[in-house]
């Protein structure tokens, strides 16, 4: 008798365990709930919070939406929040915490390109999958075949940022400053330099600075020095107000041209006169000269934040609606299907631009908005195609 009791509890158990394994390799959600969860990536504090505040508010807008038109597959979107302080540490533990207590179907985030990497590769060894608003770097996704975003790509937008500069502008001798504890920085550099001597530009000047310094006297004097029509700095906007209010100071009449790591208000804050109508950034929002359906958005996003959107608040916006689509499109939150209907998608009309995703899942994305600051806010100055 004990035998028989003995061998009906191990196979009890061994059952147990091979529906333990049968669970885990469909994907990420939880197909038993009556919500679907989606898990933030983003800063809400820290140096990189200009980016995840906005973001954070275009996907809460959009779960909103969506919840008060019906839901998705007869359930309710629930956003799960975390700050990330724009650590790598935070992000890698808050990505854990997603897929294995949230149970979340998606990861939607984050806006930096080192940070997404990072959870992306907890999203892609749990077969969730992750979407970002933001990364523009390279190395995204080719962590595996659940990561994706719609966001401009600096492999399209600066090659004709730097036609842009030389036909228009007539700035043809170029100094480059580089970030050097800033991965966005380091990948973005090569970028602009390949693209330069493509197009038979001069650099005139190479030298670097690291986040978090605040005497930048040194490079502005050999900036000076260097005769150069424009300055192509590669990080974040703190450091560029610092750059360009140390230009004022030894009256360096200069444009700062970089990419949308300057989109953060702070930069008009920090920077005052120094950065008004000097400081030029793309990327692929602009709340100028909207079309009817981003114009919608603008006026739901005032009405509800009393402020405009930026390209981070619509680019989150977006990914909320593209995952609901995806989500639809294959019947189920189960993420192996999701993932598989996102790699096909083909014009999708977003309020940041259409998104279309290349054979490689990348985004093509147009056009480019060029950026500037004038009084607190960014203006649009110019709309340029991609090639």
């Amino acid at each position: 008798m004990k035998r028989k009791i003995s061998l009906a509890l191990c196979i009890l158990m061994l059952f147990s365990v091979l529906a333990g394994c049968g669970g885990s390799s469909s994907g990420g959600g939880n197909a038993g709930s009556d919500v679907i969860k989606l898990g933030f990536l983003g800063a809400t504090t820290g140096s990189v919070a200009n980016y995840g505040i906005p973001g954070e508010k275009g996907m809460k807008m959009a779960i909103e939406e969506i919840n008060a038109a019906g839901g998705v597959l007869g359930k309710q979107l629930e956003g799960i929040y975390e700050d990330n302080k724009g650590e790598t540490s935070e992000i890698n533990a808050i990505a854990q915490k997603y897929v294995t207590r949230d149970k979340v179907a998606a990861m939607v985030g984050d806006p930096c390109t080192g940070l997404t990497i990072a959870a992306a590769k907890v999203a892609q060894d749990n077969k969730t999958v992750l979407f970002s608003p933001g990364a523009t770097g390279e190395g995204v996704v080719e962590v595996g075949d659940y990561i994706f975003r719609n966001t401009l790509l600096d492999k399209f937008a600066v090659p004709v940022v730097v036609d842009w500069m030389m036909e228009e502008k007539g700035w043809k001798n170029v100094a480059i400053i580089t970030s050097l504890n800033n991965g966005y920085s380091t990948a973005l550099t090569p970028v602009f330099q390949r693209s330069l001597e493509a197009a038979g530009a001069n650099i005139v000047l190479e030298d670097s600075i690291n986040d978090g310094e605040t005497d930048f006297t040194a490079q502005i004097t050999k900036l000076k020095n260097a005769n150069a029509d424009v300055l192509i700095f590669t990080g974040y906007y703190t450091e560029a107000a610092l750059l360009m209010l140390e230009a004022e100071k030894k009256d360096l009449d200069i444009c700062l041209v970089g990419g949308d790591g300057l989109y953060g208000l702070d930069l008009a804050k920090l920077g005052g006169s120094a950065v008004q109508e000097k400081v030029i950034f793309y990327c692929g929002f602009s709340s100028d000269e909207p079309s009817e359906e981003t114009g919608k958005f603008i006026e739901a996003y005032r009405a509800k934040y009393g402020e405009d959107p930026d390209m981070f608040s619509a680019q989150f916006y977006d990914a909320v609606y593209i995952l609901k689509d995806a989500m639809e499109k294959a019947g189920t939150e189960d993420a192996t299907a999701v993932k598989d209907v996102l790699a096909q998608l083909k014009d999708y009309p977003g309020v940041s631009g259409n998104t279309t995703f290349n054979e490689d899942r990348e985004p093509v994305k147009s056009p480019v908005c060029l950026m500037t600051v004038r009084g607190d806010q960014f203006a649009l100055l110019d709309r340029i195609g991609t090639k």
